[in-house]
């Protein structure tokens, strides 16, 4: 049995309805949709309707990741085996979920995984990455991506990997969050609510990675239509910030051990693989 979340908040039901498509409910897949919209949208009515949905009105915006928290509490007291925190701006084949599940079973010390993630245009997106440090973050969002900004973000986003091998770094995006449901429950792992929106997938991601391998595993993929909404919003760009802020305060602006231990890992993971085929 898994389960899985999407939070909505005044979302087009044609999104809506493409994802929960793509997740297929069924008696082994329940999918509880929590909407976080002011207002009830009467176009939603039909979401109530859907066999193994669960729709939750909460009528304020909780936040994204308070929102979901909803959901990971439901499938601890259900007992699933996975749960999934879903965006709405997804699309994948179903098949990809049984993959997943495949290679959890098989490898036991897998508690969260990512598959590919391309754009609709199948351009990959590079999700991977190192903890962040607060300058990773600024050049990332502030400064054109040339030269030595180039260099630095492709060491952030692990491109060195080519993002064709499964790896475990201790960053990933929280897009798609296939997690182990246990391993939530046994750790008392959740969103940690202080985080409004962004930044709140590092910190569980990072969590989980203290329990467990954190994989991306591109032998499926899933397509995500990426808005980059802090990119165009001046309110959006400042709850960005704000999480930013939250982040580092609660880790370390310039002094983290833990950061440069895993970052120091994954690099020399990354280094391994490309010495192991460069050597074949």
């Amino acid at each position: 049995m898994i389960s899985a979340s999407i939070v909505l908040y005044h979302t087009k039901i044609q999104q809506i309805q493409e994802v929960i498509r793509s997740y297929a409910p069924s008696k082994s897949r329940k999918l509880y949709i929590i909407d976080n919209s002011e207002r009830v949208h009467s176009e939603y009515d039909l979401l109530k309707e859907i066999p193994y949905v669960e729709y939750i009105f909460i009528g304020e915006n909780l936040g994204y990741g308070k929102g979901h928290n909803i959901g990971i509490r439901k499938a601890i007291d259900e007992k699933t085996d996975y749960h999934i925190v879903l965006n709405p701006d997804l699309s994948f084949e179903p098949t990809i979920i049984d993959a997943l599940i495949h290679y959890a079973d098989q490898n036991l010390d897998v508690v969260y995984m990512l598959p590919k993630v391309v754009y609709p245009n199948g351009e990959i997106q590079y999700l991977c990455k190192l903890l962040p440090t607060p300058f990773d973050l600024i050049l990332r969002r502030f400064l054109p991506n040339k030269g030595i900004v180039k260099k630095r973000n492709d060491r952030y986003t692990l491109k060195a990997s080519e993002y064709n091998k499964i790896i475990n770094p201790p960053c990933l995006s929280g897009c798609f969050m296939f997690m182990r449901t246990k391993a939530l429950e046994e750790n008392n792992l959740i969103f940690d609510e202080r985080f409004f929106m962004y930044c709140e997938d590092f910190d569980l991601i990072r969590r989980l990675h203290r329990i467990g391998k954190t994989i991306y595993f591109p032998e499926v993929k899933i397509v995500h239509a990426h808005g980059k909404e802090s990119y165009k919003n001046v309110g959006m760009l400042k709850t960005h910030i704000i999480s930013a802020c939250q982040y580092f305060n609660k880790y370390g602006w310039i002094i983290d051990k833990e950061r440069n231990k895993q970052n120091k890992l994954i690099l020399v993971e990354i280094q391994k693989i490309n010495s192991e085929r460069d050597f074949a």
